[in-house]
């Protein structure tokens, strides 16, 4: 009897130890993302280091897409072509004067590529804390050199959610034509339901207005005419603002008619409260009644005449009034970042073509008169 009171004893604490141990891991921050830096869902805890989520090209027109650890000088990370969506290892250094060295590996660890670049401040960024990483890549023996450019976006959802690059991609060779259009879709929460469904809608809406006008009479004749030729429609994105209450995301679409001397671009802009699940109007981030749009526009309009007056300026002095005047339309690209509104004024709007689009950030002190202090910009506005 003795002898068995100790076996039982034996026996329930084996047990004992083994249920705390498996509750421990189960509860623990760490092991709630457990698995390679890489892997950790964006906004969930990191292992250590400083997690950046970026986007850019390679090659001149392929998107890419890396999240990276920076524990110091050491970089481990992975980035992915969202055609493919298949992530690939990455792992390298920093060194002090922000020289990044960056080799990537398959599956088997052998090394397949390198990427060679410059750690700096973002250019044409609303954010100057914003990172981004212009180099080269090749294969790791130098050969097959290549251009790559990378810039941070501002992500800081909390919850264990994952960004996932979606495409739309179509080519018909009867209407010539081919379509490459991004969008993001985020994962992990039922709250971002509604931001994904008007960013899929927004974009699948001018991809369908970009093959209708290609196989409208007009385009064939064009067609005709210009038989050489191909029109093209190449939609990204990028983040602007990105918290757990609200997201604003931007779009460059360039396009390409058939015949045309050279393509065109249009900015879209996606603002979404998520705590409101609703769809943002400029309107509603002011007081009602509060002439929102000519404060914006006399703030703008002050800027690019300054601009104008450059030796160098391709902005049309005369047109200012008509381009970035109080109305509407002028200000259908404003994205909400950190530090104020971003307005994105598209080629020919106010400048040459040659000069590309004119950016604009409205600071929150020259709106803090006017802003909603129960709407989405109250803390920011502060």
């Amino acid at each position: 009897m003795k002898t068995k009171g100790l076996i039982l004893i034996f026996l329930a604490s084996i047990a004992f130890g083994a249920c705390r141990k498996q509750s421990t891991a189960k509860d623990s921050p760490a092991n709630r993302n457990a698995g390679p830096a890489p892997e950790t869902p964006i906004g969930g805890t990191a292992p250590a280091g400083e997690k950046f989520f970026l986007r850019g090209t390679i090659a001149g027109n392929l998107s890419i897409e890396m999240i990276l650890l920076r524990d110091g000088d050491r970089v481990t990370g992975t980035y992915m072509y969202p055609r493919v969506g298949k992530d690939i290892s990455l792992s390298g250094t920093i060194d002090k004067d922000g020289n990044v060295t960056l080799t990537e590996s398959d599956e088997t660890g052998k090394q397949t590529g390198m990427f060679k670049g410059k750690w700096q401040s973002a250019s044409d960024s609303p954010d100057p804390n914003l990172k981004e990483i212009e180099g080269k890549w090749s294969r790791p023996d130098g050969s097959k050199e290549t251009e790559f450019l990378v810039s941070q976006q501002p992500i800081e959802f909390t919850g264990t959610v994952k960004i996932l690059p979606k495409v739309i991609k179509d080519t018909d060779k009867e209407k010539r034509y081919t379509v490459n259009a991004e969008y993001p879709q985020i994962d992990g929460d039922a709250r971002f339901e509604g931001f994904n469904r008007e960013a899929r809608n927004l974009i699948s809406k001018d991809v369908s207005a970009f093959k209708t006008a290609e196989t409208s009479d007009d385009a064939e004749a064009v067609a005709d005419s210009a038989p050489e030729t191909h029109s093209t429609l190449d939609a990204g994105y990028d983040f602007r603002f990105a918290t757990d209450d609200l997201i604003s995301i931007e779009w460059n679409e360039g396009t390409y008619s058939r015949g045309a001397a050279h393509g065109n671009s249009v900015t879209q802009v996606l603002n979404y409260d998520l705590k409101k699940a609703k769809k943002l109007a400029l309107a509603d981030l002011f007081v009602d009644k509060s002439k929102y749009l000519t404060v914006i526009a006399n703030y703008c309009m002050k800027e690019l005449k300054e601009r104008a007056k450059k030796e160098d300026s391709a902005i049309f002095a005369d047109q200012i009034e008509t381009g970035a005047g109080p109305r509407a339309d002028n200000y259908r690209a404003v994205a909400i970042t950190k530090r104020g509104l971003w307005i994105t004024f598209d080629p020919y709007q106010v400048a040459a073509y040659a000069a590309g689009p004119q950016y604009i950030l409205v600071p929150y002190a020259a709106l803090k008169d006017i802003i909603r202090p129960d709407g989405p910009l109250a803390n920011l506005g502060k």
